[in-house]
């Protein structure tokens, strides 16, 4: 249950930022009553001999992503088990077999629990026991941590099987030296792994011809728990539907103007929600092609976006601060690109404007959580303000309230960042009492209660200001 509130006493305040409001993007969207399976279902049937990702170099059209999913699907139900409801382990870097692994899940209406590849047996102990997952898909290169995992589990909460991945086996033979990864990857990218008893390995699952059953996927259907890094105690697993994390996927294409045409860099890790939408599900349902970077390295991502002309850049700051500072930036061609933008920290003024003099681009500011399916706000594209949040995205009614009156403050007033809205979690994984701190009524709405201290301008632009639990952000990644 909600808490309610008693209602503010400010009066209701104007909406200055519609002034500001891109002339060709709607207030709210319709609801969709499809799914994500289905959004790759049409893109294969729309553009199948097209492109879908790109890695090192090997293309990977929409019909052959979609045909693996299926053949991967087949294999989980049949030989693994996997049926509707089931949670499932995914640990692996931005890969082809992330992306078919995912989608395989999402058309058995399995739930995915995406796993930091970077995590060690602890963190994934918590991962399996929380969700109460039987498999787990990994990386070869993650299977001693996943034996560690086993050996910290009691009988009874262990995982049945581990699908392991060789990233090797999604690569072309012979890679040409743009496309090239950096020699300090091949001991993940090629690990040596023996497998134990209780393992399988992708290319046996990919071999058989066993088929999924028919799908019969729901928009409200939860699709996938999002660990939230947490200030306190173990992450919290955030359930998310077709239709949560759906909304945000249609309202970035309209608010980016991204189209079948766009070629996106993904490089923002699958795991985290951005990266889920932006790095897969946006870019599949627009039917565009993703340049598929596993990890940042900047010489490998300046040689991809000469190479394959990416038009679209969602990132983190770090990461241009981290590209402009290479000795071979002037080597790089940027001039494709149209839309660059990102959170998880302020971009600098200066590098911001070295931006805009080297290319005519504004860098894209905005904010958003594991609970609101990545954005709930964005700078819009021809009005952006510097170290901003931007303004409350397609859809969101966001205010800032006093934490302790639960009153909304006025306008310049720092207060807590509420959010209610299509893309809001719908709670807390087997944490009522969690859910039920989360959320506040106000004006006969829900709201989540974002943590994080802000003001709202004279514009109707958002700015953050504090947290009212401290965290350390390392890279745009709460930690």
């Amino acid at each position: 249950m909600s808490i309610p509130v008693a209602p503010s006493e400010v009066v209701p305040r104007p909406a200055p930022h519609l002034r500001f409001w891109p002339r060709r993007v709607p207030l709210e969207l319709p609801a969709a009553q499809t799914t994500l399976w289905d959004n790759l279902d049409i893109s294969a049937r729309r553009y199948p001999d097209k492109s879908a990702f790109v890695f090192f170099g090997r293309h990977f059209s929409y019909s052959q992503v979609r045909s693996q999913a299926q053949q991967l699907a087949g294999w989980l139900h049949q030989a693994a088990g996997v049926r509707a409801g089931d949670r499932v382990v995914l640990a692996l870097q931005n890969s082809p077999q992330n992306v078919i692994a995912y989608y395989a899940l999402l058309r058995l209406r399995a739930v995915v629990v995406p796993a930091n590849p970077m995590s060690r047996g602890e963190e994934f102990a918590h991962y399996i026991t929380d969700s109460q997952a039987r498999l787990a898909v990994g990386a070869a290169d993650l299977v001693g941590e996943f034996e560690r995992a086993q050996a910290l589990l009691a009988p009874g909460t262990r995982l049945e099987r581990l699908l392991v991945v060789d990233y090797a086996d999604a690569m072309p033979a012979e890679i040409a030296p743009d496309d090239a990864p950096p020699a300090a990857w091949q001991s993940w990218l090629q690990p040596t792994v023996q497998l134990p008893a209780w393992a399988s390995r992708w290319r046996e699952a990919m071999a058989g011809p066993l088929q999924p059953p028919p799908y019969d996927g729901e928009p409200d259907d939860l699709t996938a728990l999002c660990y939230t890094s947490g200030t306190t105690g173990q992450p919290k697993g955030c359930m998310h539907t077709h239709r949560t994390i759906g909304h945000n996927v249609h309202a970035s294409q309209v608010w980016n103007g991204v189209h079948a045409a766009d070629v996106m860099l993904g490089v923002v890790p699958m795991f985290h929600i951005t990266g889920m939408l932006f790095s897969m599900h946006a870019p599949i349902c627009a039917g565009a092609t993703t340049i598929l970077l596993p990890r940042w390295d900047r010489e490998l991502a300046g040689r991809l976006i000469s190479r394959h002309r990416v038009s679209s850049w969602v990132n983190i700051p770090t990461m241009i601060i981290d590209l402009l500072a290479s000795p071979n930036f002037a080597s790089f061609d940027l001039s494709s690109l149209r839309y660059i933008g990102g959170g998880g920290a302020a971009m600098p003024q200066a590098v911001a404007e070295r931006l805009k003099a080297l290319y005519g681009l504004d860098y894209v500011e905005g904010y958003g959580l594991t609970e609101t399916a990545a954005p709930s706000h964005s700078n819009p594209p021809d009005a952006a303000k510097l170290q901003c949040l931007g303004i409350p995205y397609i859809g969101i009614d966001a205010r800032v309230i006093d934490p302790d009156t639960l009153a909304e403050v006025p306008q310049g007033q720092a207060g807590e960042i509420i959010i209610h809205g299509p893309p809001v979690f719908k709670g807390y994984w087997h944490r009522p009492d969690a859910t039920e701190a989360a959320f506040i009524e106000l004006d006969g709405k829900r709201f989540f209660r974002t943590g994080d201290l802000g003001r709202i301008d004279e514009d109707g632009y958002f700015f953050i200001t504090d947290r009212l639990k401290r965290m350390i952000n390392a890279s745009g990644y709460k930690v």
